[in-house]
């Protein structure tokens, strides 16, 4: 696949977004929640279903949109508001402490580097470029199991690594496609290209996609 084939299958995907679905981080993006949100949202997401990391953001933001008001509540209010999102104890614990963190070291203010991002406890590089391509408009691409299993599959490269694939990304895809590629790619990935059996029958960009590794599709 080269790059105009790819800048088809991205203008294809995005006619499609609304049907498809905005994922929850990207939502928050959109509604202009700002990088706080966005990154505990993010934090909240890790091996969780949409509709409820959705639920549990609403139910732990509304009363806690700051690192200073999120460290007023006892890990064990946080753990409550956020159940049941995976490893919720474990996750409640963390956001206590990036909110300290970012009390002490950023003046209560998420960084906008990836560098500065990936010094908070929990968070890695698929997180600290959503933040920063969705919380700040500049230059990220996040790559999760959806944007690698794809981007792999569509024939665009070959990693065999999320680090691998996003470094490729890097190099390969044109610049202006980094911040709206992986919502794209993940609720294509929820949606229609699954990890096992995709709905290669439903699919808006077929023609484009040379399904590698695809065993089985409907």
């Amino acid at each position: 696949m080269n790059d105009r084939q790819m800048s088809a299958v991205i203008e294809a995907l995005t006619d499609e977004l609304e049907s498809l679905g905005l994922p929850i981080v990207s939502r928050y993006a959109e509604d202009q929640r700002g990088p706080f949100a966005i990154l505990i949202s993010t934090i909240l997401s890790l091996r969780t279903k949409d509709e409820v990391t959705a639920a549990a953001a609403e139910r732990l933001l509304s009363g806690a949109a700051t690192p200073e008001a999120m460290l007023k509540l006892p890990a064990e209010d946080i753990s409550r508001l956020i159940y049941p999102v995976g490893f919720y104890r474990n996750k409640a614990k963390t956001i206590r402490e990036i909110c300290q963190t970012l009390i002490d070291r950023f003046d209560s203010k998420v960084p906008d580097t990836i560098e500065a991002l990936l010094t908070l406890k929990g968070v890695g590089r698929k997180t600290a470029n959503l933040v920063v391509s969705l919380g700040y408009q500049k230059d990220g691409i996040c790559v999760d199991t959806h944007v690698h299993r794809i981007t792999n599959r569509l024939g665009y490269i070959k990693t065999k690594t999320p680090e691998q694939t996003e470094y490729a990304l890097r190099d390969k895809l044109p610049r202006k496609y980094w911040s709206v590629y992986n919502t794209l790619m993940v609720a294509f990935g929820k949606r229609i290209c699954l990890p096992v059996s995709p709905l290669c029958s439903r699919c808006p960009i077929s023609e484009c996609c040379a399904r590698i590794n695809v065993v089985k599709s409907r």
